[in-house]
């Protein structure tokens, strides 16, 4: 258990660049101390990982200390962030698997690559066990998806939205979207005919998908 938890902390560590003990205690479920503990294991080892004190201080590997994955091209590095959660995982037994093998993937990317990837990742989130094959409105997706990724306007009837995210839950897609005024939810087998609008993308300061789609209001139907 402590030798996957070691590895852990150094792909997250590859990952993110620097994170302070308390944050990594937070990713590892374990205590700050637990986390001390295993810092000084892992420089004993002889893996480069120091920390710095002060305000922006926190546990760093010194630079170059990191692997390659190449050959991936920048659709394929955002594939590998939009695999499904980790809580079916967990649930099975796998949740700490699972968390290594997204972490070492994460690592395994160049840097920008790997930002880039995370990055579009984000704006998707997929409950694939309650996916169905040529579900209503799924023929709209690759539009739609674009419009995410690219981070540009579309029209749907007469509303013009800035694409936040798109959801799968349950079976349906969601496209999740602020129409001007506010972030709203749309139901993708409801929504009209859409086209790439020429309108400037309004970029919602400190939006996060997941924390609106748990406190997410009823979805909106535009025909």
């Amino acid at each position: 258990m402590r030798a996957s938890r070691l590895m852990s902390i150094v792909l997250l560590l590859q990952s993110r660049g620097r994170l302070t003990a308390r944050e990594l205690a937070r990713e590892l479920e374990v205590s700050v101390r637990t986390v001390y503990r295993d810092a000084e294991a892992l420089s004993a080892s002889g893996v480069p990982i120091y920390g710095e004190g002060g305000k922006d201080g926190g546990y760093r590997l010194v630079d170059g200390y990191r692997t390659r994955l190449t050959g991936l091209t920048s659709c394929e590095a955002e594939s590998l962030f939009m695999v499904p959660e980790l809580g079916p995982a967990a649930e099975l037994g796998f949740g700490s698997a699972a968390l290594t093998a997204r972490l070492k993937l994460a690592a395994a990317l160049p840097g920008a690559l790997g930002e880039h990837a995370a990055r579009i990742g984000s704006r998707f989130l997929l409950d694939t066990w309650s996916w169905q094959p040529e579900a209503e409105g799924s023929a709209r997706l690759p539009l739609l998806t674009e419009a995410v990724k690219e981070q540009h306007t579309l029209r749907i009837g007469d509303e013009v939205v800035s694409p936040q995210g798109i959801v799968l839950e349950a079976g349906r897609w969601y496209l999740v979207a602020h129409d001007g005024t506010a972030v709203r939810t749309f139901e993708v087998s409801g929504l009209a005919e859409a086209t790439r609008a020429e309108v400037p993308f309004r970029h919602v300061e400190g939006f996060r998908l997941r924390r609106y789609w748990e406190g997410r209001p009823r979805p909106s139907a535009s025909r």
